[in-house]
């Protein structure tokens, strides 16, 4: 059986003021066009669909228009979705019997009630059965109200109580849906400046990958980076386009997961993105950037200026270029300079005021306070706090 995982498709996003609609419109259409070359049995969408919980009107339309273009495959592809911590239960859960009706399940809040479970699709193939739980992102607040004690240890004992109910045959295939934050053990996924996360290794927000033992692959969302974590079945796709500067140097692609007969370790590969803009970051003179235009002017582009001598309009004389300066840095031997200045006055907001003080006399005439001067601006302090100084 042959599945399509991706997630954080962040429909909407905009790169620092620049928007990705196009961009976005390509990728889907990438995916559809690899659909129908590579004839999957099913499409994993693990989260974050939408980049804001009201996403805008041309978002909705372009998930719209991408689900149409499903169902218009000359082949029946069943879509699985689950909501992310990005996404509106409400406007994602949006026609959802509509939707079911042609094989496309939506899953966006963990079950509400004890008597509740996961939804499950179930999948047929010549080794048989394959399950697909959907397991839509989770806060302790959505659960407390019938689950407590598990809501006060955090979503690793959720989750590991919602597994334990569901009661997994594992003698079939069964694969998860998830959008949360898994850790293997203490070591921690790769973050991006893109991701909105809470990396609390031991804490509230980690989820131990050894709570979805029982799954033979467990498609994941919600870190930006695609990675393995502890094994191969268990995988973030990724996001498939490049959603900050931090990823520049990142190959976004469709993770194709083949699951042969049970107890075979699944066959994973993956199908690179073409993207006609990519992040890129450049640094160089103003003769070197202006050059290096040629190639990379239509790139969405961090810039760190290396000249010496930096005129005040340096962006201005950039654009013409570039059509796309995400942010322009400047890294030469002053910026150094005053960046070490920076470094190390870090800490004197900490400071009482007498260490302060004492700090800067030093600094200023060359030399320790001595006792008595020291114990002449403790008294003047005091005067000070007294008449209500420390309210300023």
């Amino acid at each position: 059986m042959k599945l399509f995982h991706l997630s954080d498709l962040h429909l909407g996003k905009q790169l620092h003021g620049y928007s990705l609609l196009e961009e976005q419109r390509d990728i889907l259409n990438q995916i559809i066009a690899q659909a129908a070359a590579e004839k999957p049995d099913a499409l994993l969408l693990c989260g974050d669909i939408y980049d804001r919980s009201v996403p805008s009107g041309e978002a909705m339309t372009l998930f719209d228009e991408f689900l149409v273009a499903v169902t218009k495959l000359p082949f029946q592809l069943p879509v699985c979705v689950i909501a992310g911590n990005h996404d509106s239960p409400e406007r994602l859960n949006y026609a959802n019997s509509f939707l079911r009706a042609h094989d496309i399940h939506v899953s966006v809040l963990p079950p509400q009630r004890e008597e509740e479970r996961l939804q499950k699709v179930q999948l047929q193939d010549e080794h048989g059965v394959v399950n697909v739980y959907l397991l839509p992102f989770l806060r302790p607040g959505m659960v407390r109200h019938y689950m407590p004690e598990e809501a006060s240890e955090g979503e690793e004992s959720i989750i590991r109580a919602i597994m334990e109910r569901e009661n997994i045959n594992c003698n079939e295939r069964n694969v998860l849906l998830s959008h949360q934050f898994y850790v293997n053990g203490n070591k921690e996924p790769q973050l991006c400046d893109s991701e909105q996360v809470r990396a609390n290794v031991g804490g509230l927000d980690a989820v131990d990958i050894r709570a979805v033992a029982d799954f033979d692959y467990v498609a994941l969302g919600h870190i930006h980076s695609g990675q393995n974590i502890g094994s191969e079945n268990v995988r973030y796709s990724g996001t498939p386009l490049q959603y900050s500067v931090s990823e520049a140097e990142q190959e976004k692609s469709i993770t194709v997961v083949e699951l042969g007969e049970k107890g075979c370790e699944p066959q994973i590969c993956y199908i690179p993105f073409e993207h006609k803009r990519k992040v890129r970051k450049l640094r160089g003179g103003l003769m070197e950037l202006m050059e290096q235009a040629k190639e990379y002017g239509e790139d969405y582009v961090s810039i760190t200026f290396t000249d010496e001598e930096v005129p005040g309009n340096v962006k201005a004389l950039l654009e013409p270029y570039y059509s796309a300066i995400l942010e322009l840095r400047v890294d030469n031997e002053r910026s150094r300079h005053i960046l070490q200045e920076s470094e190390e006055s870090q800490g004197y907001e900490e400071m009482e005021p007498g260490e302060l003080f004492a700090r800067f006399f030093e600094e200023t005439q060359g030399r320790e306070l001595t006792a008595e001067e020291s114990e002449v601006f403790q008294e003047i302090l005091q005067v000070v706090m007294e008449k209500g100084g420390d309210d300023r």
